[in-house]
């Protein structure tokens, strides 16, 4: 299966970031992840979020940011990889001149309903939300 990346309309989701879904189950033959490409503006960032049920990896491809992972706040840039395990508060800010891109893949797959806002003073938690 290939998909092409004209073909993956940029939506907004819950977070606040600008992603295309490159391969989704609901769309495409793959069964148990997501792969994305977020997108954040400079000077934007993501809501604080959890996913109950995800595993997500953010790799950076293009840019510089601030990433918030449970109480670690640390600067991520292109090359990087960042594990984020189910309930764990996370964002990222665009700290660079240009667009912060990041490709997200979830497991199990990317869903609306397993994204979970949490409030700005919920930031260095360490615990499992």
């Amino acid at each position: 299966m290939r998909t092409r990346y004209k073909d993956a309309p940029p939506y907004v989701t819950k977070d606040g970031s600008v992603i295309r879904e490159l391969m989704h189950p609901a769309r495409h033959a793959v069964r148990n992840q997501s792969l994305a490409e977020a997108r954040v503006a400079p000077g934007g960032s993501t809501a604080l979020h959890v996913h109950r049920v995800s595993e997500e990896l953010y790799h950076v491809t293009q840019g510089q940011g601030r990433m918030t992972l449970g109480r670690e706040v640390f600067d991520v840039a292109a090359g990087d990889t960042v594990l984020i395990p189910p309930g764990t508060p996370h964002d990222i800010a665009n700290t660079g001149s240009g667009e912060l891109v990041i490709l997200c893949c979830c497991a199990p797959a990317y869903d609306h309903d397993d994204t979970v806002l949490l409030p700005p003073e919920a930031a260095g938690q360490d615990e499992r939300v």
